[in-house]
């Protein structure tokens, strides 16, 4: 027997010489990533060592001790063949003192993971360190085998919580460095000019955006405004915003459209339109400005940028759709979050205030009703509130209602259980796009002996569908609605404990608008044989075992075998390489359930797919029972490096004979399926293969 875990000795060669990245036909962008979107953004970077996240639309470094903490461009992001280059961020400084901002360029592999082997025997790479020594030069330097040689030396300083634009220029022959457009140096020297490009933070928290690195001939243009400020979702304590935005490359002017509407500002109403504006700077929510009668709390604003040049046939350019939004009035970010399980029996209760508030009255209880119809509380100054101590195996709400010395806001009723309860609801409490034919589980309480299951889709009143007894933690409701919102409740008995009955708390999930072929969500690590086991190479039957007629190979080295990164949507994808020296690469999947693809007239396929920098181009196709084939209308879908969705009209099944009331298997691949011929390898990642009505 083969086991699974590792991939083949020949899978690993032909791995080996693909080539980590390919340059873009269409510009000389080697590569971008303006982090404001995170699942993206972790799949580009590869942590060296420090505290670094994706939040708020920037690449934060958090740590302050450690004075190498370095992240670099990730290896499959880039190209060893690129020796010419301009790399162009922005950075924020955090903090005061000897916290300078670098840049790795020219890195050689291994990249150093401690300071102390930045002068190793094994390092070979070039760092420009931007503003060192307590903030007044700046250096770049040359470390080469254990020795290391400063480049150039200039006077230089950045002010912390300033933003700071920062330029690095590398040719084969020569670097020259720039902040704030100001030349720091420009030298001749090129001891080795190929190696990765990365940031290092020395001892210090810093913010970082707009990463982009460009060949010789200039990077792709944008043409779009980008740039927000403040950044997309930011959650704001005035009723007034300042909006700054970076205008696209042939802007003359800007035409603004902002509203508490989606719909108005996407389609561009005239209610939300304030044109011909020369500068990238505006007011919302003061006189003369946009929404001059002040911004509302609790409300969230759209706001989008035109941009508009006249002697430009493509003007005007449509901006993307940033939002803010005003902090309520009322409490909000309760801690513990609303619906949290296994909470300690000595917590204490907080909450954000409420925008403008004062006073606080909180009210707290383990009945719903009583906790929700509560009023004339006593008042406190605190966001703060002890309950005292609690029971296990409890589900308790609590509510706080804020006053602004005007007027009292009713918070809404939040819940938590305490530990030893019911919990870890599956699907997931507030879960959307659930499949209409789930199955439900939970894990049962510390004292439960039975339990009993409450369902329906009105909140307040919940059918009892069942019982059972430990160890039959699930519940197939059936055929269930589509894009409604059911709820759900166990409650647990034991007769022996004088506490018995526990109400569990109230979950929900919505169905889905669409049918759900494969959302990549049901795979595990589980050991094969084992209960419960569901690994993703054992559902989608590759070419593992067959490589001299089947080159690909569904699923990572290694646990977790589904990618758990590089994801369109939920928590993993199926990653699958490819080696089409054999002719073709591909994967089936045997479909158990979902086979009617007729119901509520869907009559359309959806695919998400992306591939990775260094493919060999090579045509995707998706089959049908094993037979029926479509290929994707791009021969070269396989370079795609950002998630792609893919729309099959399914008559183009049924013209080859599909029956699509009874489909039994769908089949994805690279190559050409009924005319191979030898190509070259590759990974993919698909995700979210979904069926649509019209």
């Amino acid at each position: 027997m083969i086991v699974r875990g590792f991939v083949s000795f020949g899978t690993l060669i032909g791995l080996v010489f693909i080539l980590l990245f390919s340059t873009p036909v269409d510009a000389q962008t080697y590569f971008f990533d303006d982090f404001e979107n995170s699942a993206e953004s972790v799949g580009k970077w590869e942590v060296i060592t420090g505290d670094w996240q994706v939040a708020d639309g920037v690449y934060h470094q958090l740590a302050a001790a450690d004075p190498w903490q370095a992240s670099m461009v990730a290896a499959d992001q880039w190209s060893s063949e690129w020796e010419e280059y301009t790399i162009e961020f922005k950075v924020k400084p955090l903090t005061e003192g000897d916290a300078p901002v670098n840049v790795l360029f020219r890195v050689q592999d291994p990249v150093p993971t401690v300071w102390a082997d930045r002068n190793g025997p094994n390092t070979h790479m070039y760092r420009w360190i931007v503003n060192g020594w307590t903030n007044t030069e700046s250096r770049p330097y040359m470390y080469n085998a254990g020795t290391s040689q400063m480049l150039a030396q200039t006077n230089n300083s950045l002010v912390v919580g300033d933003w700071h634009d920062i330029k690095l220029v590398v040719t084969k022959t020569g670097l020259a460095g720039y902040v704030n457009d100001v030349e720091m140096f420009n030298i001749e020297h090129a001891q080795w000019t190929n190696g990765r490009v990365g940031i290092q933070a020395y001892s210090g928290m810093m913010d970082f955006d707009d990463f982009i690195v460009y060949g010789p001939s200039g990077r792709k243009s944008l043409p779009v405004a980008s740039g927000p400020n403040p950044k997309d979702g930011t959650l704001l304590l005035d009723t007034w915003a300042n909006l700054e935005w970076r205008a696209g490359d042939f802007a003359i002017s800007h035409d603004i459209y902002i509203g508490d509407n989606f719909d108005d500002v996407n389609n561009g109403a005239e209610s939300t339109f304030q044109g011909n504006q020369e500068g990238t700077f505006t007011v919302a929510g003061f006189p003369g400005f946009p929404m001059p009668e002040g911004l509302v709390p609790g409300t969230t604003y759209y706001w989008r940028i035109d941009e508009v040049n006249d002697a430009e046939p493509n003007s005007p350019w449509k901006g993307n759709i940033w939002s803010f939004s005003i902090a309520p009035k009322t409490a909000y970010d309760p801690i513990p979050a609303n619906g949290a399980e296994s909470v300690a029996l000595d917590v204490e209760l907080s909450w954000t205030e409420g925008f403008g508030a004062k006073l606080h009255t909180v009210y707290f209880g383990d009945n719903f009703d009583d906790v929700n119809n509560a009023t004339d509380g006593p008042v406190q100054g605190t966001a703060t509130y002890t309950p005292g101590t609690l029971e296990m195996a409890k589900t308790y709400y609590w509510r706080a209602d804020e006053f602004d010395l005007i007027e009292t806001y009713k918070g809404d009723v939040w819940s938590f259980t305490t530990v030893g309860a019911v919990g870890d609801p599956a699907p997931a409490n507030g879960d959307v796009d659930v499949t209409q034919t789930p199955t439900l589980t939970w894990m049962p309480g510390v004292f439960t002996d039975t339990h009993e299951i409450y369902f329906g889709a009105d909140a307040a009143s919940l059918e009892l569908k069942g019982s059972g007894n430990l160890g039959g933690e699930s519940f197939e409701p059936g055929q269930l609605e589509w894009n409604t919102t059911y709820y759900w409740r166990i409650d647990e008995v034991n007769n022996a404990n004088a506490d018995s009955p526990w109400t569990g708390p109230l979950w929900s999930f919505t169905t889905a608008n669409f049918l759900i072929v494969d959302d990549m969500e049901s795979y595990n690590d589980i050991n094969e044989g084992e209960p419960g086991s569901n690994r993703i190479y054992l559902a989608w039957a590759d070419g593992f075992d067959n490589p001299a007629i089947n080159g690909s190979v569904v699923g990572n080295a290694n646990a977790p075998f589904a990618e758990q990164t590089i994801i369109h949507g939920g928590l993993q994808s199926m990653p699958m390489s490819y080696d089409n020296s054999v002719w073709k690469s591909e994967a089936t999947l045997t479909l158990t359930s979902t086979r009617d693809w007729t119901v509520n007239g869907v009559n359309r396929l959806t695919i998400w797919f992306r591939g990775s920098s260094g493919n060999a181009a090579e045509n995707l196709y998706v089959a049908l029972n094993g037979n029926a084939v479509v290929n994707h209308d791009n021969p070269e879908a396989a370079l795609r490096t950002s998630w792609t969705e893919w729309n099959i009209d399914l008559t183009r099944f049924a013209d080859q004979g599909v029956n699509l009331a009874n489909v039994t298997s769908i089949t994805l691949g690279l190559g050409n399926r009924n005319n191979p011929v030898a190509g070259g390898l590759g990974m993919m990642y698909f995700d979210d293969i979904l069926l649509h009505a019209p």
